[in-house]
């Protein structure tokens, strides 16, 4: 059987085949042309670091005292300014408590009439006992003149008594600072009532020589704070504790370096946290009572894994890098890290060891298995 084909299609068939000839060469031809991507890497290597944990904190005196009065009247004088630095001794306040003046006038009229009373019965001891010596009266009138005496005595010991009471409760009116500090808030102004059962105190006087840093930790951050320092008990660990840092309000750093010294190391069953305080001078007065600021204890790391934030990507609430093995073949790579202080790196803690390379740019045009070029960047940080 004898198949016959025209010229015409012949010819379409033989177009055909030239043009699948020419598309398959193309191919080849292509992909013998196409380079792997160029891409930064960066060969890890362990590097020295120091990383800091922060808290809140709130600034107090070492020494926070309440000046109460201690007798009732009215306010007569304020001898200092609210934020006012005073010394020992210095004058606070005045009361006006007139009957404190009538009583010491009252006990020293007392004492002048009980000396007197001393005098006459001393009196009539001395002029009984030749009598009774004499045997012109008897003995019963000595011993009687003689405990007559011993009560009036008595008596003289009561009013100076009276008399140094008195005097205490109008010393009582002159409020003095019972140590150096700054005065805090003043509630009470001239002409206020104030007594020992006021309800807020003529004010605070707080020491500013050294000043408490007060920071708390809550559960999770004292499991880690037990793990990360040396020490059977919380306060073997805070002797080996590093000297911690002051961020103040405005940002700025604190000049000087504190130490914190105690803590409770019990939760609390109210907050669920730990208290600590640190200690710092405060030669300047520049940390003021009733302030707040952050506390940074640092840490050093002497064989820490750095990378770029910006060489991570999120996958799944999993953060990754691409890392390239020996074929310069990429692939993704979980890891477990916790960002620096400056804001900018991860400190690796699980998924990279030294001597792996992971790509630094253009995460978003790669995938596992792709073929890429490395370009090594030197580590910086």
């Amino acid at each position: 059987m004898k198949i016959k084909i025209s010229i015409t299609e012949l010819i379409s068939c033989m177009t055909i085949l030239l043009i699948f000839s020419a598309c398959k060469g193309g191919d080849k031809e292509q992909k013998k042309d196409e380079q792997p991507a160029t891409h930064a890497v960066l060969n890890i290597q362990p590097q020295e670091t120091v990383v800091y944990t922060s808290y809140p904190a709130s600034i107090q005196g070492q020494d926070v005292i309440e000046i109460r009065p201690r007798v009732e009247g009215y306010l007569e004088e304020l001898y200092v300014d609210e934020g006012a630095t005073v010394k020992k001794g210095q004058r606070l306040f005045r009361i006006s408590s007139p009957q404190f003046e009538q009583e010491k006038r009252m006990a020293q009229a007392a004492i002048q009439t009980a000396q007197a009373d001393v005098d006459a019965a001393e009196m009539m001891v001395r002029k009984t006992r030749p009598l009774v010596e004499k045997e012109i009266i008897s003995e019963y009138e000595l011993e009687s003149a003689d405990y007559a005496l011993q009560a009036k005595k008595a008596a003289l010991a009561q009013a100076r008594a009276n008399l140094a009471n008195a005097q205490a409760n109008l010393g009582f009116t002159i409020i003095s600072s019972p140590s150096d500090g700054i005065i805090g808030t003043i509630p009470y102004r001239k002409g206020s009532l104030v007594s020992t059962s006021s309800t807020s105190p003529l004010t605070f006087l707080s020491s500013n020589k050294d000043m408490y840093a007060y920071f708390s930790l809550d559960e999770k951050q004292l499991l880690a704070f037990n793990r990360q320092f040396e020490g059977k008990t919380i306060q073997e660990k805070l002797k080996n504790l590093p000297a911690v840092e002051l961020i103040l309000a405005d940002g700025s750093s604190y000049e000087q370096q504190g130490q914190v010294q105690t803590a409770s190391g019990l939760l609390t069953a109210q907050t669920g946290s730990a208290n600590f305080r640190a200690t710092f001078p405060n030669p300047s007065a520049v940390l003021q009572s009733g302030g707040s600021a952050i506390l940074r204890i640092p840490r050093k790391i002497d064989h820490a894994i750095i990378i770029p934030q910006s060489c991570t990507y999120e996958v799944q609430d999993k953060r990754m890098v691409y890392v390239i093995h020996k074929d310069n073949r990429v692939r993704s790579q979980a890891i477990v890290a916790t960002a620096t202080n400056d804001g900018k790196h991860f400190i690796v803690e699980k998924g990279l060891s030294e001597g792996d390379a992971v790509v630094l740019s253009g995460m978003a045009n790669l995938k596992d298995s792709v073929l890429i070029t490395p370009k090594e960047t030197p580590q910086k940080r």
